[in-house]
């Protein structure tokens, strides 16, 4: 039957022959003929061929079943749509039954081919019958359904092609039926036969347009008066229309919404515009225009479309639609920023703009997080442009519906949702999502507004909290977290980045970020999560972790301002800090006044001393974050304009002023008003070519100038104020000789005006000072992108400190001395880092005191405080690499008898003995190519020390043993059976799992040291050792050593991978022949 349906499809749609054309017809003519002489045809075929009697009854039975059928038609082509039309729709019930029998009857597998695949459904084509069905519905479409559309609804069908050109000529509009029922009868049968499956397809993926076209005129256009009043002439009832209208709205639900949409714009029209090659082209080639759609059908596809986009995946449907297909350029990025601007404006149909942006909102969200990389590109700018356009254009509804679920992860982390802690946490993909959505919408579409900014403000603290989080990891989230906050304090004004930056450095009070009780963990997947903070019982230990945490927050703060390109931010930062320090300092010479406590009450007197402690906190934050930017980034950075070099001595001033109004003269003020001037002196001596604008801003020192004239009680430095006041206030016009005298004394000191360390060193207590006399700072590089005029006001005045002489230093470095041993720990801990840096800057007398300096180091070894002993630590470690064969003679006694070596003999502690292990261990750091000449003696120690009766020593000892061995190279050749023997004894034989782990971590460190000299250093112990591992991986208890075990066996196996197949080099060998 199936075969017989589709043989008379066959016979109706046979093509016309060439030689039927050859007598001179028109194709109108032709075409009539040709329709005539198969229909013709296909009539005898079917009274005829017993093979298409089974066809013919079918036929039969549908003709009696339909109404619509008009036998007395004058038009031929629509008797030829008829015959069609027939035909499609005994196939379709021919199909029906026999998928109803398929149904039924299920199919039994058979068992001796089980992967044998099912059978095939009974309404399954083959190739030449679909082709067959694809050109009858052509036929259908182009005689029945195009012809009877109203000018402007679809495209018509003189645009597609000659073909159709020809088929407006023949049809006749001037017979019954009417033309909108002919539309209606060839659409209707059309739906009927796409209920199935197997004929949906051909049907909709070629003729959609044309059929929705067709559902949009029958069901939406306007009534038209009736005419002559006859029947034939007559529109549709108000059912039909009804039916028509469900029809439309089920069709659209089913289909592919991205071809909906583009084909509900195809039949919206517009404005007159050329056509495209998307329909099939335009009629030889011509170009026409197409036919703009008549304005009830505008609003239809208006109101459709609206209806399409704000359905789920409405927004990714739309935007399908449009890009589906193009490949990039300019062209791309005008209909990425066109679909943008569609999302973002609420279109005229919508009930509410609030449903509206409700609606679209999170979907637009939704655009950023595709994986597919061309089309994660496109909809990204899609995404990233409206909601950019959304922020300026609405920002009421961006606020509500984009920005806060946008920043939603980063707010439940500061603020939480309720009591039960377990609800509070927010996983990994939710914040890695948060982070890469705001990174893609603020810093790659780099569109600041107002509302954004505010936005991302709010949430500030959580983001720079989880920037620091990320520091201490290795994170993927560190440089998106980095980028946003630089774009933020970029693009905010520069007082509220300002203000900002206060609050981050906790300056402000506490900076918050994160919800009391939780803290950011690391994720599975290398992002990070807030989990649940465990509570910490110890209150020195919970001390040391808000402490610690508060200098780590204040020290990523300042590697984010060194990371600001191309901005004065860093500069008015500190110089705002040097403000703030100035009032600090009046405020303390203030409250260090006399208070009458014994009238307060108990609640007063507390609050009284709370304030109190509060002031002194935020005073030490103030200073340890100025302290921290003066030693992380440059002067250049700091100071890179002439007015910041003008505002950065106004602070220095101001702050000598503020010491004049109280009556306080301690050296810091003194040296601080000495620096000030002397940099006042240099910058009006000629050093840089100074412009009216330089002087103008160097009018802000004049108030300071005037009050030390006046207040101070030298007369030099009256003289010299009133005179440095005079010639800037005339521009250079009075130029006094003290101020070139005074210029040229303080260039012969070795400090510059903008040099963060000398500043940050005078900005300290009295107490804590080390003498800048003893310390020579290292210079920063200069930015070669600072102008000429930066750089010479930067170097040509020096800091103010006449008087400077041998006896002075000696006096310092003694000073030095007598702190390192104070009981206070800063004050010890400060003068021994001094003492540490002479040496390390090759002092003289530091150097002729060496044996003091040791004795002093090694005394403060047994501090109990780990400032103290840590900077003990880092000083004889200094002294051992600059006196190797004394000090490590002595460090080598201390280390191996546990006692000291000169008198008084006592013994040392097991703490103090690992000590001097520390400092062997950094002196075998910095050995470098001499650990063979100087290591020999340390080797002896340490193989004794791997029997010693303490675990501690043993470990340390190994660990010392590990980090000289892989610096000696082929020095360790004699010594590798002494070495494997040791390793692999105490692996087997030791009962501690600490110094089995050390043991088999000397072996990888020897191993990574040697590299490709392995086998030629260790070649006779190297299988020893690699059994050694092995017994450790298959045998030891303890997880961490078979973790470094593997970790050496993978050293060794690469080395012996290196040397089993080295690499080819490509390389020419010219050898000259005797």
């Amino acid at each position: 039957m199936t075969t017989a349906l589709t043989k008379s499809l066959g016979i109706l749609t046979k093509p016309i022959r060439e030689a039927q054309l050859s007598n001179g017809q028109s194709p109108q003519t032709a075409l009539v003929s040709a329709l005539q002489r198969n229909l013709s045809e296909l009539r005898e075929r079917m009274s005829g061929d017993e093979e298409l009697e089974e066809a013919r009854h079918l036929l039969e039975e549908v003709r009696r079943d339909i109404t619509w059928f008009c036998s007395d038609t004058n038009d031929l082509t629509w008797s030829f749509v008829q015959e069609c039309l027939l035909l499609l729709l005994c196939l379709a019930r021919h199909f029906n039954r026999l998928l109803e029998a398929f149904h039924q009857i299920p199919a039994v597998p058979n068992p001796a081919t089980p992967e044998a695949a099912p059978p095939l459904p009974p309404d399954v084509l083959s190739v030449a019958q679909q082709k067959t069905l694809g050109t009858v519905l052509q036929f259908v479409v182009t005689l029945g359904l195009c012809p009877y559309l109203a000018p402007g609804v679809g495209v018509a069908l003189g645009l597609r092609s000659a073909f159709g050109a020809a088929v407006e000529g023949a049809v006749r509009h001037d017979v019954a039926p009417a033309g909108e029922r002919r539309l209606l009868i060839t659409t209707n049968v059309l739906l009927e036969v796409s209920a199935l499956s197997s004929l949906a397809t051909p049907v909709f993926t070629r003729h959609l347009g044309d059929i929705m076209a067709a559902l949009c005129q029958l069901a939406y256009r306007p009534q038209r008066p009736e005419g002559d009043g006859t029947k034939g002439n007559k529109g549709l009832t108000v059912e039909e229309r009804k039916t028509c209208k469900e029809a439309l709205h089920s069709l659209l639900g089913k289909v592919y919404q991205p071809i909906v949409i583009k084909e509900l714009l195809v039949l919206q029209g517009g404005p007159k515009q050329a056509c495209s090659g998307s329909r099939g082209g335009c009629a030889g080639g011509g170009g026409k225009a197409l036919a703009q759609a008549p304005p009830w059908l505008r609003r239809l596809c208006g109101q459709l479309l609206s209806d399409r986009l704000i359905q789920p995946q409405g927004v990714q449907a739309v935007v399908r639609a449009i890009l589906e297909g193009t490949g990039g350029g300019d062209s791309d990025w005008r209909k990425c920023d066109a679909v943008a601007k569609i999302l973002a404006a609420c279109p005229q149909q919508s009930l509410s703009a609030e449903s509206y942006y409700s609606q679209v909102c999170p979907q637009v969200l939704e655009l950023l997080h595709f994986k597919d990389k061309l089309t994660a590109q496109q909809f990204q700018r899609v995404a990233t442009r409206a909601a950019l356009i959304m922020v300026q254009d609405r920002p009421e509804f961006a606020q509500r519906f984009l920005l806060f679920p946008l920043l939603s992860p980063l707010r439940r982390c500061a603020q939480g949702t309720g009591d039960d802690l377990s609800q509070d946490t927010v996983e990994e993909w939710e914040l890695t999502r948060c982070i890469e959505d705001v990174y893609k919408i603020c810093v790659v579409g780099n569109n600041p507004s107002e509302v954004l900014l505010k936005a991302l403000a709010d949430v500030i603290s959580t983001l720079f909290n989880l920037f620091c989080f990320t520091k201490q990891n290795v994170s993927h989230l560190r440089t998106s977290c980095q980028e946003i906050l630089i774009w933020c304090l970029s693009h905010s004004e520069r007082s509220v980045a300002l203000l900002l930056l206060k609050r981050l450095c906790g300056l402000l009070g506490e900076v918050g970020g994160v919800r009391h009780g939780f803290q950011f963990s690391p994720g599975s997947e290398g992002g990070a999560r807030l989990t649940v903070r465990e509570l910490i019982s110890d209150e020195d230990d919970a001390l040391y972790e808000k402490v610690s945490g508060e200098q780590w927050r204040v020290q990523c703060l300042v590697e984010l301002l060194g990371e600001v390109k191309d901005s004065d931010l860093p500069g008015e930062f500190f110089l705002l800090l040097l403000q703030d320090l100035t009032a600090v300092a009046a405020e303390q010479d203030e409250v260090e006044q006399e208070v009458d406590t014994s009238s307060m009450t108990l609640l007063e007197l507390e609050q009284h001393l709370l304030g109190r402690a509060g002031g002194h906190g935020q005073g030490l934050a103030l200073l340890q974050a100025l302290a921290i930017m003066c030693e992380g980034l440059p002067h250049t950075l700091l100071l890179s304009k002439p007015t910041q070099v003008v505002g950065f001595i106004a602070s220095m001033l101001q702050r000598a002023c503020v010491s004049l109004e109280h009556g306080t003269d301690s050296p810091v003020e003194s040296q601080t008003l000495s620096m000030g001037m002397g940099l006042v002196a240099t910058l009006l001596s000629g050093a840089a070519e100074l412009t009216a604008d330089d002087y103008s801003s160097m009018a802000a020192l004049l108030p300071h100038l005037e009050q030390i004239s006046q207040q101070h009680q030298e007369t030099v430095i009256q003289e010299l104020a009133s005179d440095l006041r005079a010639t800037i206030a005339t521009h250079g016009a009075y130029h006094p000789k003290t101020v070139p005298k005074t210029a040229s004394q303080h260039s012969t000191t070795t400090h510059s005006p903008a040099q963060p360390a000398g500043h940050s060193s005078n900005s300290l207590p009295a107490r804590a000072q080390v003498p800048s006399q003893s310390i020579s700072h290292p210079k920063h590089k200069t930015d070669p992108s600072v102008t000429p005029k930066v750089k010479d006001f930067q170097t040509a005045g020096r800091i103010p400190n006449p008087g400077i002489s041998e006896s002075s230093r000696s006096k310092a470095f003694s000073e030095c001395l007598l702190e390192a041993c104070d009981p206070d720990v800063p004050t010890r801990a400060v003068a021994l880092r001094s003492l540490t840096r002479c040496v390390r800057d090759g002092d003289k007398e530091a150097l002729q005191n060496k044996e003091k300096l040791l004795t002093l180091f090694l005394e403060n070894l047994e501090h109990e405080d780990s400032f103290v002993y840590l900077s003990a630590i880092q000083g004889l470690a200094v002294l051992a690499d600059s006196f190797p064969e004394q000090i490590l003679q002595r460090l080598l006694g201390e280390y191996q008898t546990g006692a000291t070596v000169c008198p008084p003999k006592r013994e040392r502690s097991l703490e103090t003995r690992l000590k001097v292990g520390e400092v062997l261990m950094r002196a075998c750091r910095a050995m470098g190519d001499l650990a063979p000449h100087y290591g020999r003696p340390l080797i002896g120690v340490f193989l004794s020390g791997t029997r010693d009766e303490d675990s501690s020593v043993r470990a340390s000892s190994l660990s010392n043993l590990g980090e000289l061995c892989q610096r000696l190279n082929f020095s360790l050749g004699p010594l590798a059976q002494e070495l494997s023997t040791c390793l692999t004894a105490l692996i087997k034989t030791d009962r501690e799992a600490e110094v089995r782990r050390a043991a088999v971590h000397v072996i990888a460190l020897v191993l990574r040291g040697l590299s490709d000299k392995t086998t030629q250093v260790l070649g006779d112990v190297l299988l020893e050792l690699y059994r050694a591992l092995k017994w450790v991986v298959r045998s030891d208890p303890d997880d961490v050593a078979v973790l470094h075990a593997q970790l050496a066996l993978e050293e060794l196996d690469d080395v012996m991978r290196r040397f089993i197949f080295p690499q080819q080099k490509l390389e020419k060998k010219i050898v000259v022949l005797p």
